[in-house]
């Protein structure tokens, strides 16, 4: 059985709190007028070069791309009991650093948002060059995505080609481009070792379709790209599996896919905070561990809580009733199982998760699902809901919500 949306793993974040040093990265910088850098090689199809042995050679790839990896550092203050005065709290400022993508020639960055959360200052800098004040212009926590916008005069810009994400396979080889614990411009190598992988995001809620890869990346990674043989962005780099008492790579990453940050860029250009659609409610992949239950379906989504006044709880679906105790633990059952969507069928937890994604708040669906009316018998129902915006974080931490 699988608890909603986590992965079994704990995913550590990249890039906060880790280095505290400002220092140049990649880039030019000149003096008269702002440059965009057109690319030094054209691209090569992206279904063309994936898969196949051609393509730049790790050392091509940087020489095209590191240019248009900018180093981030991030100003956040934060606040600890004084040793002196007891109850009362002393205000320092610590600088956490990140890496960044040049997404256009009006200074457009992309970026991780727990790179540049809580900031209340971000610079961003080049190879041997200063360092520019950047703006946060928009931030989506819910995919752990940010775009900043940096002045432009004076500098020679290079921005990447954006790749397919949806193309990937596993066993692709990749490059990775960033400023890990503070090292300017480091690449690194690997391949795509799993596709489909969920993250949590720094609000709790889960990511979805994340790239997997043995490319080492490390703290100060995050935010950078991860490039196909191309030179395209196919991922921005965002977390790490640690093990032992260390914090550095094992060799498992994850890089949330470019498409989806395509295609929020015009959300973000604009500003503001981006949410996703909501239907409010948490539920649990219907498997084997549920047998016991005598649902009247071998698959989908069996909800486990439905949170007040979301569009779930006006569509009048119901929760669970009874907690149970199964293999995987104490779980709420009686409560209704979503089979389809739109008239798509829901196989898990994730698949409902992952129809909601593609909707925008305001969207209206169609949901079908089995209620349970006493001593085993289940009628067939269809609602309709009106889906919501994503609230900032997730309500219960330990069960996100779809």
């Amino acid at each position: 059985m699988k608890r909603s949306l986590l992965l079994s793993f704990i995913s550590a974040l990249l890039g906060g709190g880790v280095v505290v040093a400002v220092v140049a990265a990649s880039g030019g910088l000149g003096e008269s007028k702002t440059t965009v850098q057109s690319q030094a090689l054209p691209a090569t199809p992206t279904n063309a070069s994936q898969h196949t042995t051609g393509g730049l050679t790790p050392h091509e790839a940087y020489v095209r791309d590191a240019p248009g990896v900018a180093f981030v550092t991030s100003t956040v203050d934060s606040k600890t009991e004084s040793p002196f005065l007891f109850g009362q709290e002393s205000q320092s400022q610590n600088e956490d650093t990140g890496s960044g993508i040049v997404v256009s020639g009006n200074g457009t960055i992309l970026t991780n948002y727990h790179v540049v959360e809580n900031a209340v200052k971000v610079t961003v800098s080049f190879e041997k060059g200063k360092s520019v004040e950047a703006k946060v212009v928009g931030t989506d926590p819910s995919n752990d995505l940010a775009v900043l916008r940096i002045p432009t005069d004076g500098l020679t810009l290079h921005p990447l080609t954006l790749g397919d994400s949806s193309a990937v396979q596993v066993g692709d080889p990749v490059y990775a481009i960033g400023n890990p614990f503070d090292l300017e411009r480091t690449l690194t190598t690997g391949v795509i070792s799993a596709l489909q992988r969920q993250i949590t995001a720094p609000n709790g809620f889960t990511i979805d379709n994340v790239l997997q890869t043995d490319a080492p990346i490390n703290p100060g990674n995050s935010g950078g790209p991860l490039l196909n043989t191309a030179g395209e962005v196919i991922g921005i780099n965002s977390q790490i599996e640690t093990g032992g008492s260390g914090d550095g790579s094992v060799g498992i990453g994850f890089s949330i896919p470019i498409n989806t940050a395509k295609q929020e860029l015009p959300e973000l250009e604009k500003g503001g905070t981006v949410r996703g659609a909501y239907l409010g409610l948490t539920s649990l992949t219907i498997d084997g561990s549920l047998s016991a239950l005598n649902l009247p379906t071998k698959s989908g989504a069996l909800v486990e809580s439905v949170e007040p006044g979301t569009a779930a709880a006006k569509a009048g679906i119901h929760g669970g009733t009874v907690s149970t105790t199964t293999e995987d633990g104490t779980v709420s059952v009686g409560g209704d199982v979503i089979v389809k969507i739109d008239g798509k069928d829901v196989a898990s937890s994730e698949a409902l998760a992952g129809y909601i994604e593609e909707k925008k708040p305001g969207d209206a669906i169609t949901i079908e699902l089995w209620r349970a009316t006493g001593e085993g018998h289940y009628k067939k129902l269809t609602v309709k809901a009106t889906l919501g915006s994503r609230p900032n974080s997730v309500p219960n931490p330990d069960t996100p919500e779809g």
